[in-house]
């Protein structure tokens, strides 16, 4: 299958960048925005308001009818994490069988500790789950600069000829087999960027920034390794390459939550707009509990965040830990 016709459920920023990169592959697609008035004011201004003065490509259509978006070969799925088991539970009754859902948020879900592929296989049962991740800003996609992401999915064919749909001369998928690893890479560099963050806004300096970095990837390799993920993975775009972009940038929504706290705000004062590593520090710290896995910075980040822990108390914790071979 050709994929020729891509739903994006999702009006956000991610949406509206995902629908440009498809349109511009040369595939047919369909924007939902889930609040009508919304829709029709993406339609005639051809603007999402999450990314002002940047324009969707006229090809694309913007519907508020969940149907008419779901009739498509494949299905990015644009909602945050923590929402998509609802989006893609009303998507199942719409869906025809075996199309990909490639689920395009970045996290784990809060509750259940279920990653993103797992809440479409449970939610939308008929769909194949597929993920997508790596070192992208949706700014910078909608404008066109080259980005290279990861696209996983089970059936290799299956993943092989998605990247090649939505791929073009200025957006490269590449394809994967490995879901759980491109889902650990996204979901944990969240939560180390918030850390990357704090420790920016702390004035601690590039040093202790380029160490946390380090130190933080091979929490990330620790626990991928005990959840099965394939160290190529780990260590390619959607693991070390989204790592060292979302530690790196405000344009990070959880790199800018970290110098927020960092700088000395509150959680409710920092918290401007969605930090999906808020929502994955305690599924992520829970599940790294039950594999046996040590993630120091990321219980930091946990802790921070819950209040338990002051952030001088908790550079303190992680600097006074007992010296060993790296």
């Amino acid at each position: 299958m050709p994929y020729d016709r891509i739903g994006v459920i999702g009006a956000g920023a991610w949406g509206t960048a995902l629908a440009n990169v498809a349109v511009r592959a040369g595939r047919a697609v369909t924007l939902w925005a889930r609040d009508p008035d919304r829709a029709a004011a993406i339609a005639q201004t051809r603007e999402s308001p999450h990314l002002p003065g940047l324009r969707l490509d006229d090809r694309v259509a913007v519907t508020a009818d969940l149907a008419a978006a779901a009739r498509a070969d494949a299905i990015l799925l644009t909602v945050p994490a923590q929402a998509l088991r609802a989006v893609a539970a009303a998507l199942a009754p719409v869906l025809a069988r075996a199309t990909p859902v490639i689920a395009c948020a970045k996290g784990i879900e809060r509750g259940t500790g279920a990653f993103m592929s797992e809440v479409i296989a449970d939610s939308a049962p008929q769909a194949m789950p597929a993920v997508l991740s790596g070192p992208s800003f949706a700014a910078d996609v909608v404008r066109g600069l080259p980005t290279a992401v990861t696209l996983a999915t089970a059936d290799v064919r299956i993943a092989a000829t998605l990247a090649q749909a939505l791929g073009s001369a200025t957006f490269r998928p590449y394809h994967s087999t490995d879901v759980r690893g491109v889902e650990i890479g996204g979901a944990a560099k969240n939560v180390l960027a918030i850390a990357a963050g704090i420790v920016t806004g702390r004035g601690l300096g590039a040093s202790a920034g380029a160490a946390l970095i380090t130190r933080g990837f091979a929490e990330l390799m620790r626990f991928g390794r005990a959840c099965g993920a394939r160290p190529e993975t780990l260590v390619g775009l959607s693991g070390l390459g989204d790592l060292v972009l979302t530690c790196s940038s405000r344009q990070s929504r959880n790199f800018a939550l970290g110098v927020a706290l960092g700088e000395g705000r509150s959680l409710e004062q920092a918290q401007g707009r969605l930090a999906e590593g808020a929502f994955t520090a305690p599924a992520l710290v829970a599940m790294a509990r039950d594999h046996g896995v040590e993630m120091p910075i990321a219980a930091a980040v946990d802790a921070v965040l819950d209040g338990r822990l002051s952030i001088d108390a908790a550079v303190e914790s992680l600097m006074t830990r007992p010296f060993r071979a790296e």
